[in-house]
């Protein structure tokens, strides 16, 4: 019966106050993505770089508003220092990702990585981590590094049409992404996974007693594979693309959102 009338959930909901500054700087994020293919030039260049840093204090709120602050501040210690290193290595070796190096566009940079791209790797590292910790219980670093891949096929082609980065390269690329090696996506996949075993060794599973739920966290990953699909098929012009992210992105967070409507067994 347990089955079909679960426990009551006791724990405690966050402030209205904490939940109305958590909305808004998710709402900002979401419509700074909405006028990305309504604007150019500088406007889009600002909008590029405030995007990531809005996603990325909403995610970090929410980590501290759930978990507190022995997850929030070791799980942004760890995701920004890991992102700097790593993009560091790709620029330095070409390893894992292949080689490519950032325009000055996207602001001040750190021996040629910009300040914004570790920021990036924060505001999707907690989301992926609470995928991959829902939906398995012993391949949670697989399932990051899986996630984490399938976000980037949607990031990439945008960014590089941009002119934010650029490849060189000559061989295989990824399916309806000419100007992307497939190196790219094994590096994605081999640094997702790397990042989300730290964060899934590191930090706490324990909610606090008073504590944010996940609707900010849900929101914000169906909204990135819904703008993704969207702005790939009627904006960027780019239907493979579309097709492509949208399913590999959809299969893997389709078992979380499933979970998540059904609940756990």
């Amino acid at each position: 019966m347990r089955q079909y009338n679960p426990r009551r959930n006791r724990r405690g909901g966050i402030s209205p106050k904490a939940k109305t500054f958590l909305s808004f700087l998710l709402a900002v994020a979401i419509a700074l993505q909405i006028s990305y293919p309504l604007i150019s030039g500088e406007p889009l260049r600002l909008a590029t770089i405030a995007t990531v840093y809005f996603g990325a204090a909403a995610m970090s709120l929410h980590a501290l508003f759930a978990y507190g602050a022995r997850y929030a501040f070791p799980y942004l210690a760890i995701t920004l220092f890991f992102g700097l290193f790593i993009e560091q290595l790709g620029l330095k070796t070409g390893w894992p990702f292949g080689n490519y190096s950032y325009d000055g566009t996207l602001g001040f940079q750190i021996y040629g990585v910009p300040l914004v791209v570790p920021f990036a790797w924060a505001m999707m590292a907690h989301p992926v981590l609470i995928v991959a910790r829902r939906v398995t219980k012993h391949w949670v670093f697989l399932y990051g590094g899986i996630a984490m891949m399938a976000w980037d096929l949607f990031l990439d082609p945008q960014m590089v049409a941009a002119g934010r980065w650029s490849w060189v390269f000559t061989g295989s690329h990824v399916p309806f992404e000419k100007e992307i090696p497939v190196s790219n996506a094994f590096g994605w996949l081999l640094a997702g996974m790397g990042l989300t075993a730290l964060l899934h060794i590191s930090l706490p599973r324990k909610r606090r007693k008073e504590s944010a739920n996940f609707s900010a966290v849900d929101i914000f990953l169906g909204w990135t594979l819904f703008s993704g699909v969207i702005g790939n098929l009627f904006f960027f012009d780019r239907p493979g693309v579309a097709l492509f992210g949208g399913l590999i992105l959809g299969t893997t967070l389709a078992p979380y959102f499933f979970s998540r409507w059904l609940g756990r067994p």
